[in-house]
């Protein structure tokens, strides 16, 4: 089956599509936005609908075989390049250490185990999932790559040129989904960032404004830090208002709680059968980017404060954390029996052994 990767790369008034086939070569397509309606080809298809534009201006792309339909008009606003200034008196980062030991977390991991450095100097590192065949995936973003790690620790590209890809996950039908925030962009979408897809291949995604020196186009007027959920038809919904400072997103192992990770602290929201979510409320104190689950429903958040994975029970009690030997941003298991825990930050790829097992029906 073609691994796909797809977002919406939205340069001036066209939207642009990405996706990857089976021989890993990026394909893409035009499509002007208008008030008519044009027809275009993907091979394989895919599908996407947008109605958080105004009530006018509807954007639905649906899928039939490889006919891809587009209607209506999509939003419009300037593209501001906002220049990176150079840092002032930026001390160097720390050198990730080759390992360093876990403390014992009953039922999570064993004292004593090693967390191991595999490979230092990635240029971004984001995304950690598991593949079908137990390999761990992540995406080494500033180098527009997918890095594959198999179980003999056997580093290789898996994909190149994606776009700047930083979330990853696969859905029900084997296809491989990415959120991409190549710069610029116009549209409704300012930098989507984490995702998970639940059991009806409905997706979960963030989509944080970026901070003022990122080179990120300024978000339309009025925009805010938002959580998203695009429905199996294929439409977008917006969820809450509540996540201010959205960033990993994860789904509990029965999928009726989402959570989110919101400046300094975990948010978790009861979801509904029709995936809006509901009863908003704090379900740890604790900053995070990545977030992970076991099939105890144990959450993971990587924390670069402390420099480490803080583990949560499904009451939100912490457990205890496993150290990193660099400031994590991305936490996931895979493995042969999902029980090798994945984490990367700051360009570099760490693994340990767990007593605690990921969920083997999904990527993360």
């Amino acid at each position: 089956m073609a691994s796909i990767v797809f977002g919406i790369d939205l340069f001036s008034t066209s939207f642009r599509f990405f996706f990857f086939s089976k021989e890993e070569r990026r394909k893409h397509v035009h499509v002007s936005c208008g008030d008519g309606e044009a027809k275009f080809r993907l091979e394989p298809a895919i599908e996407l609908a947008e109605n958080y534009a105004h009530p006018h201006k509807r954007m639905e792309v649906l899928m039939k075989s490889a006919i891809v339909r587009v209607a209506a008009l999509c939003l419009v606003a300037s593209v501001v390049v906002v220049g990176q200034a150079p840092p002032q008196n930026q001390q160097p980062p720390e050198p990730a250490l080759k390992e360093v030991i876990a403390p014992d977390i009953p039922g999570v991991i064993k004292g004593g185990t090693k967390v191991v450095l595999l490979r230092d100097g990635f240029n971004g590192t984001e995304g950690v999932i598991s593949m079908p065949d137990g390999s761990a995936l992540f995406t080494e973003q500033d180098a527009n790559k997918l890095i594959k790690v198999d179980k003999n620790d056997n580093i290789s590209t898996y994909l190149e040129n994606t776009n700047r890809t930083v979330g990853l996950a696969y859905d029900h039908k084997g296809r491989l989904i990415g959120t991409q925030s190549r710069n610029p962009m116009v549209g409704v979408l300012v930098r989507p960032n984490d995702l998970v897809i639940d059991r009806n291949n409905g997706i979960y995604f963030s989509d944080p404004i970026p901070n003022p020196q990122a080179a990120f186009r300024e978000p339309p007027p009025g925009r805010k830090p938002l959580l998203f959920y695009i429905k199996p038809s294929g439409q977008l919904m917006k969820l809450t208002d509540e996540v201010t400072a959205p960033n990993g997103v994860q789904l509990s192992p029965d999928e009726k709680t989402l959570y989110a990770t919101n400046g300094t602290r975990i948010m978790a929201f009861d979801v509904q059968p029709d995936g809006s979510v509901k009863n908003g409320r704090t379900f740890a104190m604790s900053g995070g980017d990545g977030l992970a689950i076991d099939t105890a429903g144990r959450l993971y958040a990587a924390v670069a404060a402390v420099r480490g994975i803080r583990v949560f029970s499904p009451q939100g009690q912490d457990l205890g954390t496993i150290p990193s030997g660099t400031p994590p941003q991305s936490v996931g298991f895979a493995g042969p029996q999902k029980k090798t825990l994945y984490i990367v930050g700051r360009g570099a790829l760490y693994k340990t052994q767990m007593i605690a097992e990921g969920i083997k029906s999904r990527a993360k």
